[in-house]
Parts: C-alpha cells; sequence; structure tokens
C-alpha cells in the first residue's frame, strides 16, 4: 500500500471517529472534493511523482485540524500529518513541504509556487461547482452551530457575492482556463439572488398596505358562512333542548296519570296506607319536573312594534318577530330595506340575533338540567320511600 492509500485510510477513519457531526461543510465531503480537485489539476499540470504525492499527501490532511476546532485548524493539521508522516519514516524535508502547503489553504495566503496554487485552487473548486448555492448553504449552517456566525438571506448572499468578486482567484492554468466561466456563472446566480430578495423587501410594504385594506373590507362571504352555520347550530340546540323537554312531560305525565288512575283509588284502604307518603313524594317531584319542564319551553313574546325614529337610531333587530309581528307589512318592508342598505346594521342585528337566542338557548338548558336532575332526585327518593314503606308493612 503506497503513502496515499495509507494516508487516505487514516484520514477518513479519523474523521468518521473524531470530528463533531456540526461540521456540515468541513468534513469527510469537502475532503474527497479537495483531493479530487487537486487530481485533475495535477493531470494538467507538469508535476513529477514526488510533488504530486506531496500535494495529495496535503490535501487529504489540510482540514483534519477541524477535529480540535475551528481555531487554527490549519496548525492542527499540520500537526496531525506530522505525527502520521513521522510513523510512516518520511524525512523533515518532506513533512515541511506537505505542512506548508496546508498553511497554503489559509483563506488571505497568496500561494507562491506550482504546488501552493495546485491546493488553494483545489480548496475552493466549489466555487465553479453546478452546486456552488448548496454547498455554501453547508458552510452558513456550520458557522451558524460552530461559531455562532448567523446571517440572513440576503447578508449571506452578499458575503458570498463580496468573496467571490474581490477575494477570490484561480491560479493554476488550468482552473483559470476552465473554472473561471463557471465561477462567473455562479456570481450572477448569486448577483440575481441578491436583486431578488432586494426587490422583494421594497414590495413588502406594499404587500403589508395591500392586506390592511384586505383586512379592513368585510369578506361578505365568509360571514354569511359564519352566521349562517352559528344559527343553524343554534337552532339545532334550541330543537335539542325542546326534545329532551318534552320526554320529560310526557314520562311525568304517565307517571301521574297511572298513579291518579291505578295507585291513588286504593289508598282509601287501610292497608295500603303505607304508601301514601311514597306516593305523595313521587307525585310531588313528578309535578314540580313538569313544571320546570314547562318553563324552560315557554315562549316569551315582545311588544312586536317599532316606530321608524328606533330604525333609524338602528335600535331594532328586525330579524327576530317578536320586534314587528304587529306591524303592518309595508312598514316591514321599507324597515328590513333600510337595514340591508347599511351593511353594519345588517350585521350587527344579525349579531344581537345571536346573542339574544344564545342567551335563551342559556336559559333553556340551565332549566332542563334543574328538571333533569328534580327528575333523577325524586326517582330515587320515590323508590326508596316505596322500598321503606313495604318493609315496615311486612314488620
Amino acid at each position: 500500500m503506497d503513502l496515499i492509500e495509507q494516508a487516505e485510510g487514516f484520514v477518513l477513519k479519523l474523521l468518521k471517529d473524531k470530528l463533531s457531526i456540526l461540521f456540515t461543510y468541513h468534513n469527510v465531503n469537502h475532503t474527497v472534493n479537495v483531493v479530487n480537485a487537486v487530481k485533475v489539476l495535477c493531470d494538467n499540470e507538469i508535476l513529477d511523482q514526488f510533488d504530486r504525492e506531496i500535494v495529495l499527501t496535503a490535501a487529504w490532511f489540510h482540514d483534519t485540524g477541524y477535529i480540535n476546532g475551528c481555531e487554527d485548524h490549519e496548525l492542527s493539521s499540520v500537526a496531525i500529518v506530522t505525527g502520521f508522516l513521522k510513523e510512516e519514516g518520511k524525512s523533515i524535508e518532506y513533512i515541511d513541504k506537505v505542512s506548508s502547503l496546508i498553511k497554503a489553504t489559509t483563506f488571505d495566503y497568496v500561494p507562491r509556487n506550482i504546488l501552493e496554487k495546485i491546493i488553494r485552487d483545489a480548496d475552493y473548486s466549489h466555487f465553479a461547482s453546478p452546486h456552488y448555492l448548496t454547498v455554501c448553504e453547508l458552510l452558513r449552517t456550520e458557522w451558524a452551530n460552530t461559531q455562532k456566525r448567523t446571517y440572513s438571506n440576503l447578508e449571506w448572499a452578499n458575503e458570498n457575492y463580496k468573496i467571490l468578486m474581490n477575494c477570490h482567484k484561480y491560479y493554476t492554468d488550468f482552473a483559470i482556463a476552465n473554472w473561471t466561466l463557471l465561477k462567473e456563472k455562479n456570481i450572477d446566480l448569486v448577483r440575481n439572488q441578491i436583486k431578488t430578495m432586494e426587490a422583494e423587501m421594497d414590495e413588502t410594504p406594499i404587500i403589508k398596505d395591500k392586506k390592511k385594506k384586505s383586512k379592513s373590507k368585510k369578506p361578505d362571504r365568509g360571514i354569511d358562512t359564519l352566521f349562517r352555520i352559528t344559527l343553524s347550530n343554534h337552532t339545532r340546540l334550541s330543537g335539542i333542548a325542546d326534545s329532551k323537554a318534552n320526554i320529560l312531560l310526557s314520562v311525568n305525565a304517565i307517571i301521574i296519570s297511572i298513579a291518579l288512575s291505578s295507585l291513588i283509588p286504593k289508598l282509601d284502604n287501610v292497608n295500603n296506607a303505607h304508601l301514601v307518603v311514597p306516593t305523595f313524594i313521587m307525585l310531588m317531584f313528578s309535578v314540580i319536573s313538569i313544571i320546570f319542564a314547562i318553563l324552560s319551553t315557554r315562549p316569551k313574546v315582545t311588544s312586536g312594534v317599532f316606530s321608524r325614529q328606533d330604525i333609524e337610531d338602528r335600535k331594532v333587530n328586525l330579524l327576530f318577530f317578536g320586534n314587528f309581528y304587529k306591524m303592518p307589512l309595508e312598514e316591514y318592508e321599507w324597515a328590513v330595506n333600510e337595514m340591508m342598505k347599511d351593511n353594519e346594521y345588517l350585521y350587527n342585528s344579525l349579531i344581537k340575533d345571536l346573542y339574544f337566542l344564545g342567551l335563551v338557548l342559556e336559559k333553556k338548558y340551565r332549566l332542563l338540567r334543574i328538571t333533569y336532575n328534580i327528575f333523577m332526585v325524586g326517582i330515587i327518593i320515590s323508590v326508596i320511600a316505596f322500598v321503606l314503606a313495604f318493609y315496615s308493612a311486612t314488620v
């Protein structure tokens, strides 16, 4: 196994075992991409086997220092490669050459020889990649995770544009001839991103104004649906309450009928004297239940008249029959037409109708709950009374 294969195995295992997952950019994928770019550049430059081995070794180790963190990672990488090469029996001169190439990957370093140019161009080969924007997002995530450096979308696009335009250039002949044009395409992409974001920012106040206007205008269809569904629910609940009251009325009426026809005529017999109290209790609770059931369903009707002044002052809810049932048809038609001309009056009338219908429902269900409680307690007490009466009669 030659040195490059050993370096590859060592670095891949090292990064897999010790590199934090927070490094979403400076990881195995980046290292492999740089090595592949170095191979391409080496194939297109006049290099002997010795120089090729040195630059490939440097490429494999150039970011291994990230296992110890971001700060001075080049120096950490140098320390790691030095230990590896010493174990492989390499000379100090060889180690120094590899180390100098790793140091050449520092961002603001200007390369001085062909090997330094190769590794620098390879380290920034993603500037010419068709996946440049995706790769940059990985770096953005890494900086946010490891250095707490966060950017808005526009800030990040401007940062990339500045680096591409002012802080970077390719040095090898092959990269200049083949990668510069691809890099310029990515510059155009970033420039278009910036223009789009700035245009969206300029449009934001207009969009907000439109939203405010749309909110100020009532969505008639949605409101109509709201009132229709709510009114339907209220009406259904009112019907349910009436049905429950009718059930109690029927049950208690049957109990009273049976008691009057079958039980009470037998109470004048001395032998049935013990049944007087239980029967009285049962009838009393049944009568009380009937009274409360009737109260829960008893309608309340108002005066049924209004004046034109009431309509002009918006005091009358024309949607409730109790406010107009005594008025002539002509007056009612006029009043409704006046109400329909004024959306605010119309919607307020609907709101009042729902509100007062809700109050009626509250009263119905409150009385209905009392009725059911009375009926339940009455049944329990009556049964207990009859049991005690029969028990006392047999003793």
